[in-house]
């Protein structure tokens, strides 16, 4: 049990040495652990700040990103209806140009067509008129071989004429 109950002087001494250990330590340990804590708290508060700043910062691109792709897509979307309408414009310019290209091969091969039935028709007269003479002419020929017949057509003829 004795070792339990501390002697007078044990106990001043330990306080003495307790006293005299807070005053080294207050004077030169804890200012400078006081202030490496304090520095330690104010570059973490500074670190937050910064931190909250690129935070903001961040959004702020963000929504200005955001912002130019609404402006990127508004502005494709006009540039494929431009581009629609342009296309639109070529393949009717093109229609009509066909239509009337098409017009114009019908009305030439129209007109070829005519002149050539118009040939083919004057080809065909002359033929069937010399064709004509030649078999009148054989006939006659046939007809008329004998003096008889020949003086009997004239006689005819004359008659013909007469009455007309």
């Amino acid at each position: 049990m004795e070792l339990l109950v501390p002697e007078f002087g044990l106990v001043i001494f330990q306080t003495i040495a307790f006293l005299l250990l807070m005053f080294i330590l207050t004077k030169f340990a804890w200012k400078p652990v006081l202030a490496a804590i304090k520095e330690r708290e104010n570059s973490i508060d500074e670190a937050l700040s910064k931190a909250e700043l690129a935070k903001q910062e961040m959004a702020r691109l963000t929504s200005q990103n955001e912002e130019l792709m609404k402006s990127a897509r508004a502005e494709r979307d006009q540039m494929l209806k431009e581009a629609k309408i342009l296309k639109d414009n070529i393949v009717n310019e093109a229609k009509t140009q066909a239509h009337a290209e098409g017009a114009k091969l019908i009305e030439k091969a129209r007109i070829e067509i005519e002149n050539q039935k118009k040939t083919a028709l004057f080809e065909l007269k002359s033929q069937v008129s010399s064709l004509s003479i030649e078999i009148a002419e054989r006939v006659l020929r046939e007809q008329l071989k004998d003096k008889s017949t020949q003086e009997d057509l004239v006689a005819n003829l004359l008659k013909d004429v007469e009455l007309n």
